[in-house]
């Protein structure tokens, strides 16, 4: 018997960390870290011990033999993996960190943002004795993408938040609900009542494409939209008009797929989910049948992941529908593929598109499936067409050129197509926002930094500031790719404290609590979002649902007082 990783991998890569013989791949200390989609076990090495299932935060580990119908494609991505990396020898040896021994007592780091990149941050400052632990969150909520973020029908993936729970509840770390940086309190404020700061904002602003018509009502943003329907407070006054029998999906990552899944996806199921109520009753009246998710390039080159497409693909409910021709990739991929020595994410992709384009629809008949996803490749948005609102896309057709520093690019070409539709979800990335006081690179929309410390424009380190999580690297990697990022954010801000790069600050944490009463006296902490989780889950609980979340900060503050705390 062996083990397998399935589709909820959040790859922070715990499951290494205790596995005694180093079955799985790719570890911390190999190239692929943080290029695969998820990790692998392998199934030569494993000796079914088990250390990994009892680790993995999201339960994204099962016995070969448990397996569903529908996971036993799993079976067959650990094998391609280790066809195409062989295991070898990690060398473990490392340096002593300049922090050894060093006593860190009174010593306060702020933590901006709840997210993932921020508890993972706070994981490993939380490791060391005597560090204080500030994190502040403008929402009432914590956790970040992980709620407001992650789709409804995703919940295990959700399982992260255990983790993050059993962090925040650690006597060194204190958790500020409900303070805007930059409002609230300012860089500087942080920065006289705490020795360092790490930024972990995010990256919640969208890109644009550019084109005519971007503007028109009908075309959303993805950010706008996921907020939305995950019930984000900031967006629950959005309005979007489901009337239109096709919707387009421009982009084709993981958002996009969550995005054209929510869209065609039965409301029976949703219903069993924890999806902001407004957009459930939103999509009961929904008339859209098809949604068709645009790709630049082409299917070697899509940006969604091999698990999110198997998910898809096994669903019973929407019919997949690729084209023959489409499926193909450009002629160096198909080359490689043919000699093995192209990445196995990439011909694994390319394989599960060519079986999608095998599959016939049923056009007729009672069992014929009402909604279908169909993707399109090579295909690069003109414009968007309307007057008052959005009644079309129309697109030209791409030819894939490689540059010479080996990318892929897409040409366009004279051959155009235009789409009739209502709905437009723009699905193009991610990008930070600038903090006020903190450097900023408007071009990538991140905060320059080198490797978490933040640097100016000139590219030198400015003292005491860190960032990490998308903030740091741009929109890039899962969830659990923010554990090695804040690893290395938090390594180099330990060793500036303890190599007096960093001073401390003159002030105490009785002057932060007098700071705080005075700009934010509003604040809730961890414990007052513990209540307010108990009175989700319990409402939810009444209706089969896991939760049913509030979307209004008054509801929030009524849930606290009706649970008699301080509200």
């Amino acid at each position: 018997m062996t083990f397998v990783i399935l589709q909820s991998c959040c790859n922070d890569a715990s499951c290494v960390d205790v596995c005694p013989v180093d079955c799985i791949h790719p570890t911390q200390d190999e190239p692929e870290f943080m290029r695969t989609e998820m990790l692998h076990i392998d199934p030569g090495a494993c000796i079914d011990c088990g250390a990994c299932v009892d680790e993995c935060p999201v339960d994204a580990i099962k016995a070969d033999h448990e397996l569903d119908v529908d996971e036993g494609r799993y079976v067959d991505l650990n094998a391609d993996y280790f066809e195409q990396h062989p295991t070898r020898t990690t060398d473990y040896t490392s340096q002593i960190p300049a922090w050894k021994g060093v006593d860190f007592s009174g010593r306060r780091v702020a933590v901006v943002g709840s997210g993932p990149a921020a508890f993972y941050a706070a994981t490993e400052l939380a490791a060391i004795r005597g560090i204080e632990i500030e994190m502040y969150e403008r929402a009432l909520t914590p956790y970040g993408l992980v709620r407001a973020g992650v789709a409804p029908d995703h919940p295990q993936t959700k399982a992260v938040t255990d983790l993050f729970r059993s962090v925040a509840g650690k006597k060194s770390v204190r958790v500020h609900l409900g303070v805007d940086i930059g409002t609230d309190l300012t860089h500087q404020d942080l920065m006289d009542h705490h020795d360092a700061v790490v930024y972990a904002t995010g990256a919640d602003g969208d890109r644009v494409l550019g084109i005519p018509g971007e503007d028109l009502p009908g075309s959303h943003a993805a950010a706008e939209f996921v907020a939305w329907y995950n019930g984000n407070p900031e967006f629950t006054d959005r309005t979007f008009d489901l009337s239109s029998h096709r919707a387009v999906v421009i982009g084709n990552g993981n958002v996009a797929l969550d995005v054209a899944r929510i869209l065609t996806m039965p409301v029976e199921e949703l219903a069993h989910t924890d999806i902001a109520d407004h957009a459930l009753q939103c999509l009961r009246h929904s008339n859209i049948e098809e949604v068709v998710v645009l790709g630049r390039r082409g299917s070697a080159q899509a940006k969604f992941t091999n698990p999110e497409l198997i998910a898809l693909s096994n669903s019973c409910d929407v019919d997949i529908v690729v084209r023959p021709e489409e499926a193909e990739p450009d002629p160096e991929t198909l080359a490689a593929m043919t000699h093995r020595t192209t990445e196995s994410d990439v011909a694994t992709k390319v394989n599960l598109l060519r079986e999608l384009s095998g599959r016939h629809r049923r056009e007729t008949g009672s069992n014929a499936k009402k909604k279908q996803i169909v993707f399109r490749f090579c295909a690069t948005p003109i414009s968007l067409l309307g007057d008052e609102s959005v009644t079309g896309i129309r697109f030209a057709h791409s030819e894939l050129k490689r540059s010479d520093d080996g990318t892929i690019r897409a040409e366009q070409t004279e051959r155009e197509e235009t789409l009739d539709t209502g709905f437009v979800v723009r699905s193009v990335g991610y990008r930070g926002r600038p903090v006020s006081g903190v450097p900023f690179d408007s071009q990538r929309g991140v905060i320059p930094n080198l490797n978490g410390r933040v640097t100016d424009n000139s590219g030198t380190t400015v003292p005491g500031v860190y960032v990490t999580g998308w903030i740091k690297r741009g929109p890039t990697g899962v969830i659990g790719t923010n554990r090695h990022c804040a690893t290395e954010t938090v390594r180099n801000l330990l060793a500036d404290l303890a190599t007096g790069v960093v001073h401390p600050s003159p002030h105490g944490r009785d002057a932060l609590d007098e700071l705080l009463a005075q700009r934010a006296p509003s604040t809730l902490d961890f414990r007052d979002w513990t209540a307010i989780d108990k009175a989700e889950v319990s409402a939810g609980s009444e209706s089969g649902r896991p939760r049913i979340k509030f979307v209004e900060r008054e509801a929030m503050r009524a849930a606290l007082s009706r649970n008699g705390d301080r509200y």
